[in-house]
C-alpha cells in the first residue's frame, strides 16, 4: 500500500535521511518555482543540479524535474545538505544497543539533530552514518551545550512505546552541574516556577503565573565558592534547569545564555557549560527489564 509519508523513496545516504515538504495550492506554475519560493536558502540553480542527478522525489519515489507541473498536496523528498559547517572534536559513546533502543553519551557542544549550521556533526548523523541504523530517532533531546546521556529509537516500530515513557513522566533523569555555593540556600529544595519563551529566540525565562516547570535540587559536594548540584527535572521545558538555576543566584559555570548572553566565538571550546545529563532510569515497555544507564563523563569543581 502506498505511503507518503515513507522517506525511503530516497536511501539514507552519508548518515542523512531525506527531508520532506509538502507543496502547497498556489499559482506556482512548477514544482522548481514553489521549492525555490518555500525554501529560499537553496539557490535556483542547486534545485535544477538536485533534480536532474535525481535528488528530488515524490511520495510515489518518481523524480521531479524541473519542468514538472506544480501540485498541491504532494509531499517531495530530498537531501538537506550544508557547503560548510563547523567540525566539532569531541566523540560520542554508544552505552547500550538491542533491537529498539540505543543510549548514547553525547559530548559538550555536538547537537542532537540536524538544524542551523549543523548535519554531519550532529550525533543523529554521526550514529546513522556509523552504525547504519536507518530508522534511528531521538526520543528526548538536551542542549547542544549540555553532554550525556540521549536516548535513541531504534525501530519504527516500537517507538511508540518508548515514546510513551517521556509522555507519561515515566523515565526518570538526574543531571548535574557545577554552580556558584551560596551557604543562605537550604538544599535539597525545589524550584517551581513558569517558564515561557523569551524574546530572544533562543532563551526562555521565568514569568508571573501559574507553574509548569518543576526541578528538585541537591548539593552532592562544595568547596571554595562552588558546589556540584543534582538537578532533577520533574516538567520538561526548554532550557529549564538552567533558568531555574539562574533564577537562584546559582547561574551554570560557562553559561553562555543566562543570567546574560555571553555566546564564545565559532571554534571556541574552552568552555564547556557545566551541566550533565548523568543518569536515566525506566521499565523497559518491551522487555520489562528495569533499565538504568549513567554517563561516563564528570564534572568537577574548579
Amino acid at each position: 500500500m502506498h505511503n507518503p509519508r515513507n522517506p525511503r523513496v530516497l536511501p539514507m545516504r552519508d548518515g542523512v535521511s531525506p527531508s520532506c515538504v509538502v507543496t502547497r495550492h498556489g499559482a506556482w506554475p512548477t514544482l522548481l518555482d514553489f521549492l525555490v519560493e518555500r525554501l529560499p536558502i537553496v539557490p535556483r540553480e542547486d534545485w535544477v543540479d538536485r533534480m536532474a542527478r535525481g535528488e528530488v522525489v515524490d511520495e510515489h519515489g518518481e523524480r521531479c524535474a524541473p519542468q514538472r507541473v506544480h501540485r498541491g498536496g504532494l509531499r517531495l523528498y530530498y537531501y538537506r545538505s550544508l557547503p560548510t559547517e563547523p567540525a566539532v572534536p569531541f566523540d560520542e559513546a554508544v552505552l547500550f544497543r538491542d533491537d529498539d533502543i540505543l543510549v548514547a553519551d553525547k559530548p559538550h557542544f555536538l547537537p542532537v539533530t540536524p538544524g542551523g549550521r549543523y548535519l554531519q556533526q550532529t550525533l543523529l548523523v554521526r550514529l546513522k552514518r556509523r552504525l547504519d541504523l536507518e530508522e534511528l530517532s531521538p526520543l528526548h533531546r538536551i542542549d547542544r551545550d549540555t553532554a550525556g546521556l540521549v536516548l535513541f529509537s531504534v525501530r519504527q516500530a516500537t517507538r511508540g512505546a518508548y515514546q510513551a515513557l517521556f509522555r507519561d513522566r515515566a523515565i526518570h533523569k538526574t543531571y548535574e552541574a557545577v554552580a556558584p555555593w551560596r551557604a543562605d540556600l537550604r538544599f535539597p529544595m525545589e524550584r517551581s516556577s513558569r517558564i515561557e519563551e523569551a524574546p530572544q529566540f533562543f532563551r526562555t525565562r521565568e514569568v508571573p503565573g501559574e507553574p509548569n516547570a518543576l526541578t528538585r535540587i541537591d548539593v552532592i559536594e562544595a568547596a571554595g565558592g562552588w558546589a556540584r548540584y543534582r538537578l532533577e527535572p520533574v516538567t520538561g521545558k526548554r532550557h529549564q534547569l538552567r533558568v531555574h538555576m539562574a533564577a537562584l543566584g546559582l547561574p551554570l559555570r560557562n553559561d553562555a545564555f543566562y543570567p546574560v548572553v555571553n555566546d564564545p566565538p565559532e571554534g571556541d571550546f574552552s568552555r564547556p557549560l557545566q551541566l550533565l545529563a548523568r543518569t536515566l532510569a525506566f521499565a523497559d515497555p518491551v522487555t520489562g527489564v528495569r533499565r538504568r544507564f549513567e554517563s561516563r563523563q564528570q564534572l568537577a569543581l574548579p
